[in-house]
């Protein structure tokens, strides 16, 4: 095997539970983004970006559709012979069966893989984040500071602070103290939850903490660490970086992509986003179609109205059908007469004629109010409405629904309808 300066290891295996319904039978990392894009395509295409071509991509959770969109990295050119991207399910050995259990248990069960390729540096990535980075700039800082562990690291608001890592730092970006999640933090900067670590540290590392339960990077590697001594440094990024782990952030995100000038670029030139591409039509506007400021995925036909929305590819949007502020992921059709605000579908949906998706107060959610918030329509994927029902804000369904579903007609405000092969 061909020795690598520096690898990555993804982690990908994230349930995502706060996406409620996006996230029943689909891991989170391939959960569909900005109408094209997988979550995952983002870690991935800055790998390649960056020079680097040797990826571990670790999955636990409903893998199945992760495994499919990566096959052997062909959209990434990460299908090498030396290297390239492999996905690391968890695997029965000899002595025992075990799941990974934290983020640093999910490494150190991959030794092996890493092994193979002795590098100088690994590059711990996170598989649900939506950002550019070229990690070779945070090599360069890494190698520039003689670092044992560079931890990239973002400033966020003080309120916000209690939900990272947070670090503090001196002048030159040595890190002297380091709180995970703390109550009152005492500075600002907070771990993205990406790290270089030089090999022989972090092969130490989790040799050391081996037997820790569920065994954590921000909980037990970095604390051990800097214990033992090293060189802990922080990393300070201040461009766009984006954790969709709520059904709001999510549904922000996308729409942040089609503001005039959006944060989130994605038509740079030099610094491409590359995913599974399908060889499907070109979409379709209708003649009486109203279409303002989308973005549309290829064969889409819209023949009603479609305003301040993400639509992916595939989909229909009926006649008369009026779509606002919405996400409708690929395989989705919409009926006719349709009027739909701040709704996000799933794949594979199917909406009747003359339905109403969002409208009237908000109401908390009465099975999950944390998760189905934001006053958003969220509707799992496989899902079937079926004609002239009305759809409140802050609900959930999933699975298919019939006419009985809806008590005359009408899913109140914070209603969740689990029907026939639904999960929540």
């Amino acid at each position: 095997m061909i020795k690598k300066e520096m690898i990555a290891m993804l982690l990908a295996g994230g349930q995502g539970s706060r996406l409620g319904v996006l996230t029943a039978k689909v891991a989170k990392p391939a959960v569909a983004f900005g109408g094209k894009y997988r979550i995952i395509d983002f870690p991935l295409s800055n790998c390649i970006n960056s020079g680097i071509d040797t990826v571990g991509v670790l999955t636990q959770y409903q893998p199945l559709r992760l495994n499919t969109h990566i096959g052997i990295g062909i959209p990434w050119d990460l299908d090498r012979n030396e290297g390239g991207v492999t996905v690391l399910p968890p695997y029965e050995k000899s002595t025992n069966s075990e799941w990974y259990t934290g983020t640093a248990n999910a490494i150190f069960q991959n030794l092996d893989y890493m092994e193979q390729y002795n590098p100088d540096y690994v590059l711990i990535l996170s598989g649900d984040h939506i950002y550019k980075m070229d990690y070779e700039v945070m090599l360069d800082f890494h190698k520039a500071n003689k670092a044992d562990v560079t931890i990239a690291c973002m400033p966020v608001p003080l309120e916000e602070a209690s939900r990272f890592g947070i670090m503090v730092a001196d002048e030159t970006g040595r890190i002297t103290e380091f709180e995970e999640k703390p109550e009152h933090p005492s500075s600002n900067l907070a771990s993205m939850g990406i790290y270089i670590f030089s090999w022989d540290v972090l092969k130490k590392a989790l040799i050391a903490l081996k037997d820790e339960n569920s065994c954590d990077f921000g909980k037990h590697i970095l604390p051990y660490c800097r214990e033992q001594g090293q060189r802990l440094f922080a990393y300070e990024y201040n461009g766009y970086w984006k954790d969709v782990g709520t059904l709001g952030s999510y549904w922000e995100a996308n729409m942040e992509l089609i503001d005039i000038i959006p944060e989130f670029n994605l038509y740079e030139e030099f610094w491409r986003i590359y995913t599974k591409g399908d060889i499907i039509p070109p979409q379709y506007i209708a003649k009486d179609a109203v279409v303002d400021r989308c973005l549309i995925g290829e064969g889409t036909e819209v023949y009603g109205e479609v305003h301040n929305s993400v639509i992916g590819c595939n989909v229909v949007i009926g006649k008369g059908s009026v779509v606002r502020d919405s996400i409708i992921m690929r395989d989705t059709v919409i009926g006719e007469g349709v009027v739909m605000d701040k709704a996000i579908l799933a794949e594979n949906v199917t909406v009747g004629d003359n339905v109403v998706l969002g409208f009237g107060e908000e109401v908390p959610n009465v099975r999950k109010p944390a998760v189905y918030s934001f006053g958003l329509v969220t509707i799992g994927e496989h899902s079937t409405i079926p004609d002239n029902v009305r759809i409140g804000n802050n609900t959930a369904i999933t699975g298919e629904t019939v006419p009985e579903n809806y008590p005359d007609g009408v899913l109140a405000g914070g209603q969740v309808i689990v029907a026939k092969d639904g999960d929540l």
